[in-house]
């Protein structure tokens, strides 16, 4: 039997792409379909991340395809992330193609835990990624990642980030003592902060997470003002007060046009490690009302696990130190959803127009 593109894109439109809600055909991720007979042949090019799930994607399509009358079917998949639309008058980043700033309203929520997490599950799912610590006061990114040392200057203009876990990472804490206090005032902070981010030498960076301090003060506006950002993730607790602040940091991107791609919700629920009752320490339900509040997806929550503490404190979070973990799953799926988000954004053209050079002759 030999089968028409048509029918092939019929039975293609009948599968849901999980983390986009749509079907393959209509989101364009079909490619370069080819029928020899009853042997079907066809690229899928997915705009964000997705190594997990190839093999379940190219399985279900499969399955469709013979359902449909093919006899042999191949499916390549493959990942072409670009640069997508930020803040209007705001010059992109080199090296960088689109920037994820992880922010929370108060301290205490886990917001450079799930930024290191979120960064190292996007490389895991096959993005080049990388960590910003704009945290200029309390760098943490350093100890998360198990990193020593400071980062080399080969030209004497702009620093090589430092890489480990398959990412690259560039913190303050790199370049001073850790036992040092940071005693500056907000201008200071601000010129660290985007001397860090536009003298490093980033190399192809498909995402940078960006680790905020909490709060929404001179590091937020800077970030608002100055820096490209594609999306913001907003980290809270269930906790009433966590909340409240986390309503403040939302309503701050919102101010400034920055979309929020979503929300994480944190120590959602703790899990006796001894007898296995569920408790909900710090309440219940806090980001889903907030959600709703505000029209935003919430992307995940997770557990209050002492694992996740030991492992970032030991320098190897759990994405990397449990791969294959209940917490790793949860981060893997926070980390397609966002850049699936990202993906259905505008894509950003303004490195593609040529420069325009007005000579007298």
């Amino acid at each position: 039997m030999s089968l028409t593109e048509a029918q092939v894109q019929a039975a293609l439109q009948t599968l849901t792409d999980p983390n986009t809600g749509k079907d393959y055909v209509s989101s364009r991720a079909v490619k370069n379909i080819k029928i020899d007979g009853a042997n079907v042949t066809l690229d899928i090019e997915l705009g964000y991340p997705a190594l997990s799930q190839h093999e379940s994607i190219r399985l279900a399509m499969t399955e469709k395809l013979k359902a449909a009358g093919a006899a042999v079917v191949t499916v390549n998949i493959s990942l072409k992330v670009v640069a997508h639309t930020a803040q209007k008058g705001v010059k992109l980043v080199g090296g960088v193609k689109n920037i994820i700033a992880v922010a929370s309203g108060k301290g205490g929520v886990g917001k450079s835990t799930t930024a290191v997490n979120l960064a190292l599950a996007l490389a895991v799912e096959g993005a080049n990624v990388g960590i910003l610590d704009a945290d200029i006061y309390g760098p943490s990114q350093p100890q998360m990642l198990g990193i020593d040392g400071q980062p080399e200057s080969p030209d004497g203009k702009k620093l090589e980030p430092m890489r480990a876990h398959g990412i690259q990472a560039m913190s303050i804490g790199f370049l001073v003592d850790p036992e040092q206090p940071m005693v500056w005032r907000g201008p200071m902070v601000t010129q660290a902060l985007t001397q860090l981010l536009g003298e490093t030498n980033w190399q192809d960076l498909d995402y940078l997470v960006v680790d905020m301090p909490p709060g929404t003060g001179d590091i937020q506006l800077t970030l608002a003002q100055q820096v490209p950002v594609t999306g913001a993730v907003i980290v809270t607790t269930p906790q009433d007060i966590a909340l409240l602040d986390a309503r403040k940091g939302l309503k701050m991107f919102d101010k400034v046009g920055i979309p929020i791609l979503g929300i994480v919700e944190n120590m959602s629920i703790h899990i006796c490690s001894k007898c296995g009752a569920e408790e909900h320490i710090f309440g219940t339900g806090g980001a889903e009302r907030m959600g709703k509040d505000y029209d935003v997806e919430v992307l995940g929550e997770l557990p209050l696990d002492i694992k996740i503490r030991e492992q970032v404190d030991g320098g190897s979070p759990s994405v990397v130190a449990d791969p294959n973990g209940r917490v790793a799953e949860i981060y893997k799926a926070i980390a397609r959803r966002v850049a699936a988000k990202i993906a259905e954004r505008a894509k950003d053209h303004s490195s593609k127009f040529p420069s325009i050079v007005i000579q007298n002759t």
